[in-house]
């Protein structure tokens, strides 16, 4: 049920930041072939995601985040980076689970066609529309290769350009948009799901507020756009000291009550029975996975 806190996403033509990604610590890389590439670099973007993804394949988690469907551009950018050491694509501006499995089918044709196990590149959708928004569990529920989702939060991109909302980084204005993805996902089976980038690099505290707002509703990573946010995302989105103490008493003292023919006990004042002890593994389990 684990995955990555920290997505450093950077842009595939510039081999200067692709060769430096590794050693930043971030818990996966996103080689960006699509917003942050200029059309005219498509191409050298799409041979050193290649090339660098057989460069790093041991070295680190990679993604690609490739063209929208409607570009016309995706096709070529699946066909030059689909190869072993890409665990998954990162799919923009996502609005329909068609969308999802004409991807998944390509997908699987260049999984074929290159010797690489049926399935094995994921799918991460990312929602930036109202369209997305709405057709969340829809889109979610369109392949098995989906493994994670982004809610395309950042501030002054798509979605709020979308829906004009005024940004803060407590993220009241996107509560719903927060709560409909993460409750999507979670009726779709998708454990892992993702807020988007903090646009302001030099923003730490703000950075952090953004943070804590998506985890306290479930969200389990966030994408960076610069190392100096990882080190802030790796650490709140990880279960703290306090909660791994508290959740590991509460397993401990629900397990001695079955013991002694109960299924309910309080610790510290607070009652424990079977859903709870469940809440407590899955805490658990999520700061364990995070250590592998």
């Amino acid at each position: 049920m684990s995955g990555p806190r920290s997505l450093l996403i950077m842009p595939a033509n510039r081999p200067d930041m692709l060769a430096k990604a590794p050693s930043y610590g971030a818990d996966a890389l996103v080689f960006d072939i699509e917003d942050s590439v200029p059309v005219s670099e498509k191409p050298k973007a799409r041979a050193l995601t290649r090339q660098f993804i057989g460069r790093h394949k041991d070295k680190a988690v990679i993604y690609a985040r490739v063209n929208a469907p409607h570009t016309g551009m995706l096709e070529e950018d699946l066909d030059a980076i689909t190869a072993d050491g890409l665990v998954g694509i990162r799919l923009p501006k996502t609005e329909s689970a068609d969308a999802v499995r004409t991807v998944d089918k390509l997908l699987g044709a260049l999984e074929a066609k290159r010797g690489l196990p049926h399935g094995s590149i994921a799918i991460n959708p990312s929602l930036e529309s109202a369209k997305g928004v709405w057709f969340a569990y829809e889109i979610l529920s369109a392949s098995p290769r989906i493994s994670s989702v982004t809610a395309g939060t950042a501030q002054d991109g798509d979605l709020q350009t979308d829906l004009g909302y005024t940004w803060t980084a407590g993220g009241n204005e996107l509560l719903y948009v927060r709560s409909r993805i993460l409750l999507a996902a979670r009726a779709a089976g998708i454990e892992h799901i993702l807020d988007g980038s903090h646009a302001n690099i030099r923003d730490p505290e703000g950075l952090r507020i953004d943070c804590e707002a998506a985890r306290a509703l479930g969200y389990r990573g966030k994408s960076v756009i610069h190392p100096n946010q990882i080190e802030t995302v790796n650490n709140v989105f990880m279960p703290t000291n306090e909660e791994i103490d508290y959740y590991r008493r509460v397993i401990n003292e629900f397990d001695a009550a079955v013991a002694r023919g109960s299924a309910a006990t309080t610790v510290d004042g607070k009652l424990v029975d079977y859903a709870m002890a469940g809440m407590a593994k899955r805490v658990i389990a999520w700061a364990e996975g995070m250590k592998t």
